[in-house]
C-alpha cells in the first residue's frame, strides 16, 4: 500500500539522514485514475434513504493519504533540555468526518534553498461520500533532529499553507469559508454575487467545488473527499450538499 510505504520511507529518512530534510524519498499526493466497472457511491440524506447503510468503495478506488483541506496553526516548540530538541505541531480542519491518522510528510526530497523546510498535512481520507456537516479539527506533531539545517517551516494542506519563518516560533490563520453546514434548503448564488440573507455564495464556499444543475450530467467516477458537491434544484434551491 502507498500508505505503509510513504511512513516507512519517511521514517527511514529521519533515522538514516540525521535531519528531516537530510534524506526524504520523494512524495507528490496519489493519483487516483477512474477504476472501470466501479459504480459511484450512493448518498445518505433526504430523498437517499438516510436509514440504509452507505456502501464503501472498492478497495482500488479508495485513495491513500490526501492532504487535508487546510492548515490552521503552525508551532515550533524548542525543548529547554540539551541536546536541543525542536518538535513541529500543526493543526488543521479536515472538509468531514471520518478522516484519521494525521501526519506530517516533506512536500519534496533534498535540503530546501531557502532554509525552509516544506511538509504536507495529510491524513486518511474517508471511505464513503460524507455530508457537509462542518469542518473536523485535527493535529500532527513531527520531531527534527538535533543539528537540523533548517530556520523555518512551511505546512501545505489542500486550500493554503502556513510558513513559521524562525524557530522556535508559530502562526495561526483563521478560516472564513463555510464549510456548508447548513446549505440545504437555502439557495445558491453563483461567483460575483452580492452578500443576500439566507442565501449561500459560490464566493464563500471552498474552491473546490461541483455545482450540478437539474440538467447537468456527471463525468466519471473519480472521488476527491476534498471537493464540495451541491445538487441544485430548478429554483437553484440546494437539495444535497456533500464531500466525495
Amino acid at each position: 500500500m502507498l500508505a505503509t510505504s510513504l511512513r516507512v520511507a519517511v521514517v527511514a529518512a529521519l533515522i538514516e539522514g540525521g535531519a528531516v530534510g537530510g534524506a526524504f524519498a520523494q512524495y507528490a499526493p496519489p493519483a487516483h485514475p477512474p477504476v472501470p466497472g466501479v459504480a459511484p457511491p450512493s448518498y445518505s440524506g433526504p430523498g437517499w434513504g438516510a436509514e440504509e447503510e452507505q456502501p464503501l468503495l472498492p478497495e482500488a478506488a479508495r485513495p491513500s493519504e490526501l492532504p487535508v483541506l487546510y492548515v490552521t496553526g503552525v508551532e515550533i516548540l524548542r525543548s529547554a533540555a540539551k541536546p536541543e530538541l525542536d518538535i513541529v505541531r500543526v493543526t488543521g480542519l479536515a472538509a468531514s468526518e471520518g478522516w484519521s491518522e494525521p501526519q506530517l510528510v516533506p512536500t519534496y526530497a533534498g535540503k530546501p534553498f531557502d532554509g525552509v523546510l516544506d511538509l504536507e498535512l495529510i491524513a486518511i481520507p474517508p471511505d464513503q461520500s460524507e455530508d457537509a456537516s462542518g469542518f473536523v479539527p485535527l493535529s500532527a506533531i513531527l520531531p527534527l533532529e538535533p543539528g537540523h539545517p533548517f530556520r523555518g517551516v512551511r505546512v501545505r494542506g489542500s486550500e493554503n499553507a502556513i510558513t513559521v519563518t524562525q524557530i522556535p516560533g508559530a502562526a495561526q490563520v483563521t478560516i472564513a469559508v463555510d464549510g456548508c453546514t447548513n446549505c440545504v434548503g437555502k439557495k445558491f448564488a453563483p461567483e460575483g454575487s452580492a452578500p443576500q440573507q439566507g442565501v449561500v455564495r459560490e464566493d464563500d464556499l471552498p474552491k473546490l467545488l461541483r455545482i450540478l444543475k437539474p440538467t447537468d450530467g456527471i463525468h466519471g467516477i473519480e472521488h476527491d473527499p476534498n471537493r464540495l458537491t451541491l445538487i441544485l434544484g430548478e429554483d437553484n434551491t440546494i437539495l444535497e450538499a456533500f464531500w466525495e
